[in-house]
């Protein structure tokens, strides 16, 4: 059974590249958002084994969005997807109760990994 991720991003381009490398490694793509009220729904409708979180997105950034997941459910493995430079929101977002980072721009090995890293976890 393919393990299963919940992409979100509010740059489509970002999620397609992150479908390519999920995809491609075999995982399944259950849904994808663009904003972080999308992300609760998608995510309490389909309970993905991973989440990949972008951090800066309009209307709920990822770090709400991430708080309220884990309201929901406090064991969701979630990975944020940050620009380089932002440092300190990594750092909140680690706090608010994220497994993990990648850093943008990323390889499809390093996405992977973390990803794997995260689930086995």
């Amino acid at each position: 059974m393919p393990k299963r991720v919940l992409i979100v991003d509010d740059a489509l381009f970002m999620r397609t590249m992150l479908r390519d490398i999920f995809e491609l490694a075999g995982w399944q793509i259950v849904a994808e958002a663009s904003n972080g009220e999308q992300a609760i729904l998608e995510y309490k409708a389909h309970q993905p084994d991973l989440v990949t979180m972008d951090i800066v997105m309009p209307e709920m950034g990822g770090i709400e969005t991430l708080k309220k997941i884990l309201l929901d459910d406090s064991a969701a493995p979630i990975i944020v997807c940050s620009a380089l430079g932002q440092d300190n929101l990594i750092i909140e977002a680690i706090n608010a109760g994220a497994r993990d980072f990648i850093v943008k721009p990323f390889k499809s090995a390093q996405v992977l990994e973390v990803a794997e890293r995260v689930i086995a976890a």
